[in-house]
């Protein structure tokens, strides 16, 4: 019997590489599933929580039921939403994409990233969301989001990606982390919800809108979720090292500026209550001004190395301080009064702030 053997252009290319002993790289296909399919697939992990909390401070109606969104991380029902959604809840629901309501507990919570992974009371395997990578996430990718906005539950948003890296300064709970902002369209309700790549994959987790604009959005990159859900599984908290310090770096352009005392270095602008910043006498700022539009707190000690390593960039304090565990002694050179000195502290355990979560 003869046979007739077809070359495509690919299978010519792998010939080619393998008779040259070439690696071959393959290329990555666009995902052109429709998205009716992508939901019909995904939508199944994705369920609408429900949270009952207590305001003690209201005389009357202290009850407050608290909408968002989840999604199914693994097939034994561990569920990933935000923080802010459970955080502080008397009893928690979870209604699955069957209709099936069910109990659920927090077993993991994280008020700095906004992150926390339930535990659903449920006997079967559970389908689960398949998570991406953010870290490929172009600005234009198309993006959908699932979830329960003002309670409607299994709702499919479009849109794209309409930035990344994103630094919400003035929103509390948001600035650890960079974010992802897009517009395709997210509500109240939507809080803890996937956003999904073309391909289907959780590339964010919705989070919050700006109240002032329409079709602006923000997500939680997955891999930043990823980075601590082995330690919301295992110990129910993110352990971070902490010295208890707020401030910003001292540019060239503030010393121009300002005739004080200053020098280039991380300059103090709050100590917090009970730190170790505070228990090793370090100052922060007692003097606002304004300084091209922005604000800031001078007259406090400008931190210009860490164990001996100078401080050339905003974020070099808090890189450095990654690198300690809590319990460990770190060094810093200070600057006061017109001299430096010496300091020495102890790395703590990071508690929680009043500022953690964005307010509800």
């Amino acid at each position: 019997m003869n046979r007739t053997t077809r070359f495509t252009a690919s299978t010519l290319v792998a010939v080619i590489a393998t008779a040259l002993s070439l690696p071959v790289h393959a290329v990555a296909q666009p995902c052109t599933e429709p998205l009716s399919a992508i939901f019909e697939r995904v939508s199944p992990a994705v369920v609408s929580i429900n949270a009952v909390k207590i305001n003690k401070m209201k005389p009357q109606s202290r009850f407050t039921t608290v909408v968002g969104s989840g999604f199914i991380v693994d097939g034994k029902g561990q569920v990933l939403t935000n923080a802010h959604v459970v955080d502080g809840a008397t009893s928690i629901s979870v209604t699955l994409d069957s209709g099936d309501r069910v109990a659920a507990r927090t077993i993991g919570l994280d008020p700095v990233l906004d992150l926390a992974l339930l535990q659903i009371a449920s006997d079967e395997r559970l389908p689960a969301v398949i998570l991406g990578d953010s870290g490929k996430v172009k600005v234009g990718d198309e993006v959908v989001a699932i979830g329960n906005p003002l309670g409607l539950d299994q709702t499919m948003t479009r849109g794209i990606v309409s930035g990344i890296n994103r630094i919400l300064p003035d929103v509390p709970g948001t600035s650890d982390e960079p974010m992802i902002q897009t517009d395709a369209a997210i509500n109240p309700g939507n809080s803890g919800g996937p956003l999904l790549d073309r391909c289907g994959q959780v590339i964010g987790i919705t989070t919050l809108i700006s109240q002032e604009a329409q079709n602006i959005g923000f997500a939680i990159p997955i891999n930043v979720a990823k980075s601590v859900l082995r330690q919301l599984r295992e110990t129910g908290r993110v352990i971070r090292p902490w010295i208890g310090i707020q401030g910003q770096m001292v540019s060239p352009g503030l010393l121009s500026l300002l005739r004080l005392p200053l020098v280039p270095g991380f300059l103090v602008e709050v100590v917090e209550d009970g730190s170790p910043a505070e228990k090793a006498g370090l100052k922060g700022g007692h003097l606002s001004v304004a300084v091209q539009g922005e604000e800031l707190l001078i007259g406090g000690d400008i931190v210009t190395a860490v164990n001996g390593q100078a401080i050339k960039g905003p974020d070099d304090v808090r890189e450095r301080l990654r690198l300690f565990k809590p319990g460990q002694p770190l060094r810093l050179t200070v600057f006061r009064d017109g001299t430096s000195r010496e300091v020495t502290l102890t790395v703590a355990d990071r508690p929680r702030q009043p500022y953690d979560l964005p307010a509800d």
